[in-house]
């Protein structure tokens, strides 16, 4: 018996239909209005939500735009998807682009913004194969029929060297590369060197590689770790990135290791199909500090955080930056009156709008130390991954988190617990985006598709505000700027909004500046509901035309349907593969 496309897809997801792999474990089915899509799920602690808004934990990122490879599709779908995703274009749509990757400069005489779907976290098995290879390949040739540029997904440290250092296996990876590029899809590689699992959208458990967690074991200091002694095993302490604390080899030497043997193995497909590399530099591959873990509770939305610079390596680096101004007593340990997790700044001595500490020479010393630390962990890495790639053919990009929460406050607490030395009078983002500036990096960054009235308004959340800010920053340090959705959105708001921001028209003033990439969260069995691939595939179409199209959306969807109805037939048949 046939089945409905969703369920025939569906099995890529790896939990029944109701679930949603880049989602939230519980959640009910997505549909396409607004109200069921942003339902309270169960026992769970949305980050972004009407009722609880934050940030997605298990990401990837976006890449450069390149021209679409219509190869690997049946002919009866491409001609399908080419009739779909033509549309006129005159000389004045055309952006000429350039960017600039290890030094070289790329000109791309491209226009709009090109969108990558995110894979599923657990494309690659334990046993170093393409989970549920029938389910991917049907769904990668429906991905491409609509448009889609290209894919990203994460490359596991804990599975690929997860046994002994310096070994490394591929398995999986080489496969899932190789299905990519049949069906002429591109790929962004992120070098995930976080844990997954314990945090909102992880659909199953990665941990850092074994040999890792057992030398943090040994020495707990390895661990990022904060006031109350907890100890966080989602990414190595910074602190510690130049000690030979790995079996005699430094974190940086092992991040740099292990890009470098990604490189010599599939060098081959670099600059083709694998056009960017993100390089993962903290919890959820993202540059900033475990200020607001989920796993056990510890952190609900919209908590303040907490600050992570309580191991010994952490504050021998703060003892001696307060000895070095003669205030050697700031140097013995971070801000003791600044909450707890869950507090609210006003909660707090340290965060408070009036004479709150963040605002007194100490607060600017300790927060200065705190978030420079952070930049520099950044700079490390990317002058690693920068030699690797250089004259590669890749962009290199880095993830920076959206914490809109609490933006509306003096202090921007959960930002500063967070790393970000953003608050009303400092601009937090500018020095982040002149770092990645110096390394020609893209800034990645999330939210996108949040609104500001759709956030709790006691919390004085501001996505929209925050991601201004971003492309300002962004625009002066002269960086590209992609972008990615926070949670799965399939409602026609969501995408208008997404639209709207990576147009970065700011104050009217475009300056012939888009995105460069747009990544959407992710590859899974609601995404393939009729109408919300319907929707999805008309999205791709205004993204990919770009900001100086002006067709309604009515029009576009009309397209879009006819496409759906063409090409479901050929989507459902390859996935019907799944059920034998």
């Amino acid at each position: 018996m046939a089945m409905s496309l969703p369920h025939q897809i569906g099995a890529i997801s790896g939990s029944p239909l109701a679930a949603d792999a880049g989602g939230v474990s519980g959640e009910a089915p997505s549909s396409a209005t607004v109200s069921a899509v942003w339902r309270v799920p169960v026992a769970t602690n949305l980050r972004v939500s009407v009722q609880k808004t934050g940030m997605e934990m298990d990401r990837v990122s976006p890449s450069p735009p390149l021209s679409p490879v219509r190869g690997g599709l049946r002919p009866d779908l491409s001609v399908a998807a080419q009739a779909l995703m033509s549309a006129p274009v005159t000389t004045e749509d055309v952006q000429d682009r350039e960017y600039v990757v290890g030094g070289v400069s790329h000109k791309e005489d491209k226009k709009g913004v090109p969108v990558y779907v995110m894979m599923p976290l657990d494309s690659v098995t334990w046993n170093h194969t393409v989970n549920r290879k029938k389910a991917m390949n049907a769904s990668l040739q429906a991905l491409k029929s609509a448009g889609v540029e290209g894919i990203m997904m994460d490359v596991w440290w804990g599975l690929v060297e997860g046994e002994k250092p310096g070994e490394y296996n591929w398995g999986g990876y080489s496969e899932l590369l190789e299905m990519a590029k049949k069906h002429g899809l591109k790929v962004q590689a992120v070098m995930s060197f976080h844990q997954c699992g314990g945090n909102v959208g992880d659909s199953c458990t990665i941990p850092l590689p074994k040999w890792v967690v057992e030398e943090i074991d040994k020495d707990p200091d390895l661990a990022y770790t904060d006031q109350w002694g907890r100890r966080n095993y989602e990414y190595l302490s910074l602190g510690c990135d130049t000690l030979p604390a790995l079996k005699g080899r430094t974190p940086v030497q092992c991040y740099s290791d292990f890009m470098r043997a990604f490189r010599d193995t599939f060098e081959h497909l670099l600059g083709d199909t694998i056009v960017e590399i993100q390089v993962g530099m903290g919890p959820a591959g993202e540059l900033r500090y475990p200020s607001y873990p989920e796993q056990d509770g510890t952190w609900k939305f919209p908590g303040i955080g907490a600050f992570q610079c309580y191991d010994k390596y952490m504050i021998s680096s703060l003892k001696a930056a307060a000895e070095a101004i003669g205030k050697p007593e700031w140097g013995s340990t971070g801000p003791t009156d600044a909450g707890h997790y869950n507090n609210w700044p006003e909660d707090t001595n340290f965060f408070r709008k009036e004479g709150g500490g963040w605002n007194t020479p100490y607060g600017e010393f300790f927060l200065s130390w705190y978030s420079q630390m952070l930049i520099d962990h950044g700079e490390r890495i990317l002058q690693s991954a920068k030699s690797l790639f250089e004259n590669k053919g890749v962009k290199i990009s880095v993830k920076i988190a959206g914490i809109h929460w609490h933006y509306g406050t003096r202090s921007h607490a959960p930002e500063l617990t967070a790393g970000y030395y953003n608050t009303r009078f400092r601009d937090g983002y500018l020095p982040i985006a002149q770092m990645l500036a110096r390394h020609g990096a893209v800034f990645n960054f999330t939210c996108i598709e949040m609104r500001d009235h759709e956030q709790p308004q006691d919390a004085l959340c501001a996505p929209e505000k925050l991601v201004r800010q971003v492309a300002l920053a962004t625009q002066e340090a002269q960086v590209p700027l992609a972008g990615e959705n926070a949670l799965p959105r399939y409602d026609d708001y969501a995408h208008e909004q997404i639209l709207q921001a990576s147009a970065l028209d700011i104050d009217g003033n475009s300056a012939d500046r888009e995105m460069c990439a747009f990544t959407y969260l992710r590859m899974n069995p609601d995404l393939f509901q009729p109408d919300n691939w319907r929707r999805f595939v008309a999205f791709v179409k205004k993204m990919k035309e770009g900001k100086d199209v002006h067709r309604c959306w009515e029009q576009v969807e009309r397209e879009a349907e006819h496409f759906v109805h063409v090409t479901q037939p050929l989507v459902q048949e390859a996935a019907v593969a799944l059920m034998h």
